[in-house]
C-alpha cells in the first residue's frame, strides 16, 4: 500500500516537471528576436542604410547668397552714405533700403566712414562737389542755427559769433588775430583776405621795403605806439603783431624782449600799472620751496599694556 502511494506521487511530480519545462520553453520563444513573426516582418536593422539615418548621409542644400545690386543712395546694403548733390543730406541704408536724413542746420554730413553716422562743421568737410544745402533757419547774429559766423559790421574783424541751435555767443580773438570765415578759427590778418581786415587796415603798419637777404630773416620792428609789442615781417612784407611778456618791452637795438629798466626809451612803460616792487618780483621771482613741512604728529593714547611694577622685598 505504501509502495503504491510512492509510485503515484512520483508520477504526479514527473507530470508537473514536464509541464514547467514546456511553459519555460514557450516563454523563451516569445522573447527571442524575430520569434513569432514571418521572415519578412522580423525586426532586423536594414543593412543598406546608414545606422545614423538618411540626414547624415545626404547633406542639406545650402541657401545661395543673393548678390546685392548697389543703388545711387546705397552703394552697399548697410551703412550711411552722402547725397550726391546736397552736403547736409545723407541716407541711412538697412538691407538696401535707404532712409533720407538731414543734418542740423549749419552742419554737413561727414562721409569719412559709412559705419558711423556723424554730422560736422563745414570747415572740416569738402563740399565742393555737393555744394547744395538746406534752406537756412536764421536768427539774431546766426545766419544758420549752428556754426561760427563773422561779425555783421565791416571792419570788426576780431569778433565772431558761435551759434548753437539758433542761440549765439560772441567771442573775441586773441590780440593780433582776426576771425577767418573760411576756417572758423582766429588767424593772422594776412591769411584771411577779407576786405578791411588786412594787417595794414587793423594795425596801420606797413613793413619797410628791404632787400631779399634781409627779407628772408623775417625782420622785427617795434610797435610805434606800444613798447610791449612789435611786428614780425614774414618774408619782409607780411606784418604780424607779437608781444613781450608782462614786465618786458621790445628792444629796438637787440630786436628782442627785455626788462623795461634795461631799455631807456621804454623804462617807464609800466609806471602807471606796476610798482617797482612788482617789477622786481617779475624779474627776480622767489624760488619755490621744494620741501614741505610735515604737520607735527599728534600722539594718541598708547595701546600697549603698562608693565606691572615689581617691588623687591626688603631683607630683614
Amino acid at each position: 500500500m505504501a509502495l503504491l502511494k510512492i509510485c503515484i506521487f512520483a508520477l504526479a511530480l514527473a507530470v508537473v516537471v514536464q509541464s514547467t519545462i514546456a511553459q519555460q520553453a514557450k516563454y523563451r520563444g516569445q522573447f527571442r528576436i524575430g520569434a513569432g513573426h514571418p521572415p519578412s516582418q522580423r525586426h532586423f536593422p536594414p543593412r543598406d542604410r546608414d545606422p545614423v539615418g538618411e540626414a547624415a548621409v545626404v547633406p542639406k542644400r545650402k541657401q545661395e547668397a543673393v548678390e546685392y545690386e548697389p543703388s545711387e543712395e546705397c552703394p552697399e546694403a548697410n551703412g550711411f552714405y552722402p547725397d550726391s548733390k546736397q552736403c547736409d543730406k545723407y541716407y541711412a541704408c538697412l538691407d538696401g533700403v535707404p532712409t533720407e536724413r538731414l543734418c542740423a542746420d549749419g552742419m554737413v554730413f561727414n562721409d569719412y566712414t559709412p559705419i558711423e553716422e556723424k554730422c560736422d562743421l563745414p570747415y572740416n568737410i569738402d563740399c565742393s562737389k555737393r555744394s547744395k544745402l538746406q534752406t537756412p533757419q536764421s536768427s539774431q547774429h546766426c545766419p544758420r542755427k549752428n556754426g561760427y559766423f563773422g561779425h555783421e559790421k565791416p571792419g570788426i574783424c576780431d569778433k565772431f559769433y558761435f551759434c548753437v541751435d539758433g542761440k549765439f555767443n560772441m567771442i573775441t580773438c586773441p590780440q593780433g588775430l582776426v576771425f577767418n570765415p573760411k576756417t572758423g578759427i582766429c588767424t593772422w590778418p594776412d591769411e584771411v583776405g577779407v576786405t578791411g581786415c588786412k594787417s595794414e587796415d587793423i594795425f596801420e603798419f606797413t613793413c619797410p621795403k628791404v632787400n631779399e637777404s634781409v627779407a628772408v630773416t623775417h625782420p622785427r620792428y617795434a610797435d610805434p605806439d606800444d613798447c610791449q609789442f612789435f611786428y614780425v615781417c614774414v618774408n619782409g612784407d607780411l606784418p604780424r603783431r607779437n608781444g613781450c611778456k608782462l614786465g618786458q618791452v621790445f628792444d629796438e637795438d637787440s630786436k628782442n624782449c627785455d626788462w623795461a629798466r634795461k631799455v631807456p626809451d621804454c623804462a617807464d612803460w609800466y609806471k602807471d600799472r606796476l610798482t617797482d616792487a612788482e617789477l622786481d618780483e617779475l624779474e627776480n621771482p622767489k624760488p619755490k620751496s621744494t620741501t614741505t613741512k610735515r604737520p607735527p604728529r599728534v600722539r594718541g593714547p598708547s595701546r600697549r599694556k603698562p608693565t606691572p611694577k615689581v617691588e623687591q622685598e626688603e631683607e630683614v
